[in-house]
């Protein structure tokens, strides 16, 4: 039994995402979960596009002035350490995080 479990979970995170191992695995600690960050990005910027410029801006960059958290937001969290992933990661992350929280499509 302790064989099968200790497999699935390494398959498991073999198998997971980047987003799901790099975002997700972050994002859990935080009070504020990480759909909310979407949605501030989504008010900002509105249009898929801006919207995933400005998130691989911010991630490739992070600086109090591109962020968007607002001062008591920044103030008790900070701004967040520069991304590790690779271009191509970062992009596969973010278009999985759009596609994950979009709304455009699955109104009716």
């Amino acid at each position: 039994m302790k064989i099968f479990l200790v497999s699935f979970f390494l398959i498991f995170s073999l198998n997971a995402s980047v987003y799901q191992k790099n975002c997700v695995s972050c994002h859990k600690k935080l009070p504020i979960k990480i759909d909310k960050f979407f949605y501030r990005y989504l008010l900002k910027y509105s249009s898929a596009i801006e919207t995933k410029y400005a998130m691989k801006l911010y991630l490739q960059n992070p600086k109090k002035e591109n962020s968007i958290l607002n001062p008591a937001l920044l103030k008790r969290f900070g701004v967040k350490k520069r991304t590790t992933l690779s271009q191509k990661e970062l992009e596969k992350a973010i278009d999985e995080y759009w596609d994950r929280y979009k709304i455009f499509g699955k109104l009716k």
